[in-house]
């Protein structure tokens, strides 16, 4: 053991000192996972080694140290124990801890049992493809076709389709360490502990990473290349987004403002013998307007269906205040919203969105809010409309964002979104 190695054990355990790991070994089936895994030798190479009893066979904690166990070192070929360096690795350059801890808040997933689901669910969608040409899977790894499920999933995914019984019974002894479900154990060194990146540095190592990733595309497998994609391209929270853009329109100042006698004001108290009404915000109208033209695909169209249900809820469910309408190169009819797999939307031509703002606001009453859910190759209003405006873009992979206006000479020119209207990325 070396003597920094020491002094981290020392720290984690207090007072007794862990047996020595075969550290030669331990290294050899690193460098051999770098070998056949090159994309991976920064964040390999991050790790720092701490030797613990407690571990079963190698963990990891979001600070990217390694608790190794020396036992498991000692019997595990060189070959199996490079395949263990990747799995732990993985968990830490996926963020499984954090993934686990936003959905424990999320779901409702609280103790150990549902902290071994994660790793478990974890380990499906590491070891799907992560073992071959040159890597062998050790010994007990845990893959989706034991427990039957499909190849090709994220761990957030693997969690609704599976649950503890007989066919988990065998992995209870699972622990990947809080890394994997971002749950601490009693190993951890902790924040304060030696030897731990800060957030910067893990930062850092995924960067490079996913550098390495992008630069030989065909050196890694589809699950990785998926996960550099969305390192450099982080996936927004579109839905969140879409909902707070519209309860931050709905709720400006002056919007939906009424008188009740109802409920009287509370300066009615200094004024006695008159009843002074109080002011009350009604719930807002909302108009959806949805792109049908041809360059929108019929699972955009769908996914709008699904946006518009949401925005229901975000209005707090008073669908009878919600209309949608069709749009193309013209404005269709406007619909109440009763049911979202009844509103017909009908198109297929070009886009002119322009149209669709003109029939939304001729509408009587006019709408609070206009939500406008299309792939922005459209002409907008040249002038800002009289209420709020949330605009939902489909995403287009690779694809610059564009929207047209008309220039001297009636052609439609390139031209970034309008300014006045609050835009969001879905997809």
């Amino acid at each position: 053991m070396t003597p920094s190695v020491g002094h981290a054990v020392d720290h984690a355990v207090g007072h007794a000192v862990e047996p020595a790991v075969d550290l030669d070994k331990l290294y050899a089936a690193r460098l051999h996972a770098v070998r056949v895994r090159p994309y991976l030798a920064t964040a390999l190479f991050a790790l720092h080694v701490v030797p613990s009893r407690r571990v079963p066979t190698m963990a990891v904690d979001r600070h990217w140290r390694c608790y190794v166990s020396p036992g498991f070192v000692d019997r595990t070929p060189v070959e199996e124990l490079a395949g263990v360096w990747v799995h732990e690795v993985s968990h830490l350059l996926r963020d499984h801890h954090g993934r686990g801890d936003r959905v424990a808040r999320e779901r409702g997933l609280h103790g150990r049992a549902e902290r071994l689901r994660m790793n478990i669910a974890a380990d499906c969608e590491i070891n799907d493809d992560a073992y071959g040409e040159g890597l062998t899977p050790p010994a007990g790894a845990v893959t989706p076709q034991y427990l039957g499920l499909p190849e090709g999933e994220l761990m957030e995914d693997y969690l609704r389709q599976f649950r503890l019984g007989p066919l988990t019974d065998d992995l209870a002894w699972l622990d990947c360490g809080s890394g994997a479900d971002g749950l601490e154990r009693e190993w951890d060194l902790g924040p304060d502990g030696a030897h731990g990146l800060d957030a910067q540095e893990r930062d850092a190592v995924r960067f490079r990473v996913a550098q390495g990733i992008a630069g030989r595309p065909g050196d890694a497998p589809k699950g990785w290349r998926r996960w550099a994609e969305e390192a450099f391209h982080p996936p927004q929270r579109w839905r969140e987004l879409l909902g707070a853009a519209l309860r931050a329109a709905a709720s400006g100042s002056g919007e939906g403002a009424d008188y009740t006698y109802g409920r009287p004001a509370r300066r009615s108290a200094g004024v006695p013998g008159v009843v002074l009404p109080s002011l009350r915000r009604t719930p807002p109208r909302v108009c959806v307007v949805v792109d049908t033209s041809g360059s929108v695909s019929d699972a955009e169209l769908g996914s709008a269906l699904l946006e518009v249900a949401a925005i229901s809820r975000a209005v707090g469910g008073r669908r009878d205040l919600v209309t949608v309408m069709s749009c193309d190169a013209s404005a269709g009819a406007l619909h109440p919203l009763c049911l979202a797999e009844g509103i017909p939307l009908i198109g297929g031509g070009g886009t002119d969105l322009r149209e669709g703002f003109a029939r939304a606001l001729r509408a009587r009453p006019g709408p609070d809010v206009i939500v406008v859910l299309t792939d922005g190759q459209t002409p907008w209003p040249s002038t800002r409309p009289p209420c709020r405006t949330v605009v939902g873009l489909f995403a287009r992979a690779g694809a610059p964002r564009t929207t047209y206006e008309e220039d001297e000479e009636g052609e439609y020119v390139p031209n970034s979104p309008p300014t006045w209207a609050r835009v969001v990325e879905i997809g």
